[in-house]
């Protein structure tokens, strides 16, 4: 008999990067769990959650995922060994799971509906002034290396524009890191004054 047959359970793993895989066949002992392989790797210290038909949870810590490759007819599989987490222990550690992020519109939807609207305002009068800072580092600097520089620090300078909260004490070293040619310290003296608006 095929030891898949024995593969009753059902459970649902979350990854400590926040990925939740969903019924996942397994065969659920006190201590262990044997499932088959699948597409996503099993590590220490994920969460397996047990969902029984009398509608109650169980918890699971993995401690060793315990990977054991085909062998003699048997088809790889884990043997997980794994520590039953009480309530309290259960939501600590499905709380502490971490999610990084970033950037505009980031979000994470948890099991959960996404009915937020979000909106990104970048002024297009200060796209209009880095543009304008851009070219006019282009016809005013002839030495390739101050060129590059200068084009570098524009860039920096977009991007705390394009930040939640542009910091105006950066934004303004930044500027100042610029050639104090007279279009480029205009067009620098504009993005500081927006700043303070």
């Amino acid at each position: 008999m095929p030891i898949s047959q024995l593969y009753t359970d059902k459970i649902s793993l979350i990854k400590t990067n926040g990925t939740r895989v969903d019924n996942i066949k397994c065969s659920v002992q006190s201590n262990q769990i044997f499932l088959d392989v699948f597409n996503t790797p099993i590590e220490p210290k994920d969460i397996v959650i047990r969902k029984m038909s009398n509608g109650v949870e169980e918890t699971f810590l993995v401690i060793d995922p315990n990977f054991y490759e085909e062998f003699h007819g048997l088809k790889a599989h884990y043997q997980m060994k794994v520590k039953k987490l009480g309530l309290p222990e259960a939501k600590q550690a499905i709380q502490n799971i971490t999610y990084h992020i970033s950037g505009n519109n980031a979000r994470v939807n948890n099991n959960s509906t996404d009915n937020s609207t979000n909106t990104v305002t970048y002024n297009s009068e200060v796209e209009e002034h880095i543009n304008m800072l851009r070219s006019e580092i282009n016809r005013t600097i002839s030495n390739d290396n101050d060129k590059k520089s200068s084009l570098e620090i524009v860039d920096a300078i977009e991007i705390q524009f394009k930040a939640d909260k542009p910091s105006k004490t950066v934004v303004s070293t930044l500027i100042n890191a610029l050639p104090a040619i007279g279009s480029i310290a205009s067009i620098g003296s504009f993005l500081i004054a927006y700043l303070s608006s």
